[in-house]
């Protein structure tokens, strides 16, 4: 699996810019997500910049460019080259719909056609891509509304919601779950979500969700009696990492550095970890280290771990 993020693809937009025609006079995206590259790229070449019903539908209009509209301000007759920008390419069908789109246009333009992702297939729509990417891929801009979410599995603090500031398995938590701040939201229904969080805490779990609109098939909670119970216990990227390898979801998403860590090297599966905004391998050098450092000390120093972990919560909990 492959997994692109925001600062990936701004690198690679800058690293290939000398790829891209400089005498083009306006970058025009496919909504929504070729907008993102159009934009990187506009601003890169300082050009004008639209989308492409606004530009082909609408005259030739542009975005206004703010103080620098004197310096990018062209006349339609004046523009004779434009750089039409998708996010990817594979099929080549919103490539066709926006070729579609400038045939029955009035407006006559040498058009380049740019997508800075291809797959192998894909590269014919265009005249210009970066990158050769084939599935099975995910970018940051649509992880939560990619539908492959339907078939996978995904944490809940720290992806979901905010982490709780406090853990005291009482009134103020109950409260929080109540009240927790939405992060991400899912557009698409989430196959499996599961956390650490107590069996007893399913009722407002689920009316936490379903009063922010998130879909999903399954729940998984904890069925421990009390937080003392499952601090004692502490497996819980060995917990998930049990259900995503009996269940086989396409990916998990884990809010956790170390225990997506875990949850990889035990499933042999990806994990796409949000605190690192990153795709996690199973048993990468930097990840058995630190999953092997943690077993040895809470092997030889348990009671240290121990004063640790309280350490921690009382720090957090300030």
């Amino acid at each position: 699996m492959e997994y692109r993020t925001i600062a990936d693809l701004s690198n690679l937009i800058r690293t290939n810019i000398y790829k891209i025609p400089h005498d083009i006079d306006v970058v025009v995206g496919v909504p929504r997500s070729g907008m993102l590259p159009a934009t990187m790229i506009a601003l890169y070449l300082n050009k004008k910049l639209s989308d492409i019903d606004t530009f082909f539908s609408g005259g030739g209009k542009t975005y206004s460019c703010g103080e620098r509209e004197r310096l990018l301000c062209k006349k339609n007759d004046s523009v004779r080259k434009v750089l039409i920008v998708d996010d990817s390419v594979n099929l080549g069908h919103a490539n066709q719909n926006a070729r579609n789109i400038i045939m029955h246009s009035d407006l006559k333009y040498d058009c380049i056609f740019l997508a800075p992702y291809a797959t192998k297939e894909g590269r014919q729509f265009v005249d210009i891509y970066f990158e050769e990417i084939e599935y099975p891929r995910i970018f940051e801009w649509n992880l939560f509304h990619h539908p492959l979410l339907s078939n996978s599995f995904m944490d809940i603090d720290g992806v979901l919601n905010v982490d709780p500031p406090v853990d005291d398995d009482g009134p103020i938590y109950s409260k929080y779950l109540k009240e927790a701040m939405p992060l991400f939201t899912p557009t698409v229904s989430v196959g499996t979500l599961i956390s650490c969080r107590l069996e007893k805490y399913r009722d407002l779990t689920e009316e936490w969700l379903n009063k922010n609109n998130i879909k999903y098939d399954k729940l998984i909670l904890l069925d421990f009696p009390d937080k003392e119970t499952r601090q004692e216990w502490n497996k819980h990227g060995e917990y998930k990492a049990e259900w995503y390898k009996k269940n086989k979801g396409y990916v998990f998403v884990e809010s956790d550095r170390h225990q997506a860590q875990v949850i990889a090297n035990i499933t042999k599966r990806p994990v796409i970890c949000v605190e690192t905004n990153s795709l996690v391998l199973p048993n990468t050098i930097e990840g058995r280290l630190e999953v092997s450092l943690r077993s040895k000390i809470k092997r030889k120093f348990p009671t240290l771990t121990k004063i640790l972990v309280r350490v921690k919560r009382l720090f957090l909990n300030k």
